[in-house]
């Protein structure tokens, strides 16, 4: 993924990498120099983003209770 650097020397982090870390506006990143010299970023707060599945727990509301289902599966309104 190539990006283009401003003249302010900033660049736009593609949306893809920005969601594997879990980057938000006002994230704090940082940058490590590896031993191969290739550079890598990272979350400052080394927190692990949560999964696909943890971003959905609770999503659902309350729903229907058992009586209101049946209600509804018999035509009762």
């Amino acid at each position: 993924m190539a990006t283009t650097v401003t003249a302010k020397g900033q660049v736009t982090i593609p949306k893809a990498v920005r969601e594997l870390l879990g980057i938000t506006p006002g994230s704090k990143v940082d940058f490590h120099r590896a031993a191969d010299g290739s550079v890598v970023l990272t979350r400052a707060d080394r927190k692990k983003p949560a999964s696909r599945f943890e971003q959905l727990r609770g999503h659902a509301g309350t729903g229907l209770d058992t009586d209101a289902i049946m209600a509804l599966t018999r035509g009762e309104t």
